[in-house]
């Protein structure tokens, strides 16, 4: 798998946020195919920093409702990387 299409967007909430300033974790969507030593090589590989843990979890998915309509979101993985002390990934910066 290409090491560009492993990560998808990062997950920009509260909680993410509050993890990426206090205890350096930053949390990705990454392709549900992924396994974790291929996001922690796309991570590394990408942003320049060194990973020393990543937890994955499959987030189900919901149903939306649009007026009388019932859809589906789809089911992603997040991927959680814990990253050495000191290093940062520079799109987080400013959020």
């Amino acid at each position: 798998m290409n090491l560009h299409e492993v990560i998808r967007r990062p997950v920009l909430t509260e909680k993410s946020n509050i993890a990426r300033e206090e205890r350096n974790i930053v949390t990705l969507a990454v392709d549900p195919r992924a396994n974790k030593n291929e996001i922690r090589q796309a991570v590394e590989t990408l942003f320049n920093v060194k990973v020393l843990d990543v937890r994955t979890m499959r987030m189900p998915r919901k149903s939306k409702r649009v007026g009388k309509f019932l859809g589906r979101k789809p089911e992603w993985k997040k991927a959680i990387v814990l990253l050495a002390q000191g290093q940062t990934i520079e799109f987080f910066e400013g959020v």
